[in-house]
């Protein structure tokens, strides 16, 4: 049976290993080292400050996935929303519910919090991932572009 609960601050050694595994899902062939990617969860999950937060579905004492998300202000008005910036599941655990309990876990937080909508993106071409969404009720919303700015450019745009 698997269990989804808040992400705390003796988990992030699992954390950082499925976090390796996602990494590698989405075709990273080098990652960072173990004392990187604890130190990077730590700061960013179990800071005075954080950035994100993290639900983490278990099965017995393995992680098998994990939501990673953010609350954004302003969304509608003055409300804040929720942005689920990482679901990650397992191959094991596939189409077993485990994605489903994160997703509703994750709604039951926005709806605690007063969010006034979740929202999250996936690739376009992750169409496994699309139908999955498809089955919760959500719609695909065309009404914004996505931009990124990485590496050298943001270098550049940060340094005027």
């Amino acid at each position: 049976m698997t269990v989804v609960t808040p992400a705390e601050p003796a988990h992030v050694e699992a954390i950082a290993a499925l976090a390796e595994e996602m990494d590698r899902f989405y075709g990273a062939i080098e990652v960072e080292s173990l004392d990187l990617r604890i130190r990077q969860i730590n700061e960013a999950i179990f800071s005075d400050a954080p950035s994100a937060f993290a639900l983490l579905a278990w099965d017995g004492d393995q992680l098998v996935g994990f939501a990673a998300y953010s609350f954004l202000w302003p969304a509608v008005g003055l409300t804040r929303s929720l942005f689920l910036k990482e679901l990650y599941v397992i191959e094991a655990a596939r189409r077993t519910g485990v994605g489903t309990q994160l997703m509703q876990t994750l709604f039951e937080v926005a709806v605690k919090h007063d969010c006034s909508r979740v929202e999250w993106q996936t690739e376009t071409t992750n169409e496994d991932a699309q139908r999955f969404y498809a089955e919760l009720g959500a719609q695909m919303f065309e009404g914004k572009v996505f931009y990124r700015l990485e590496g050298e450019e943001l270098r550049q745009a940060g340094n005027g």
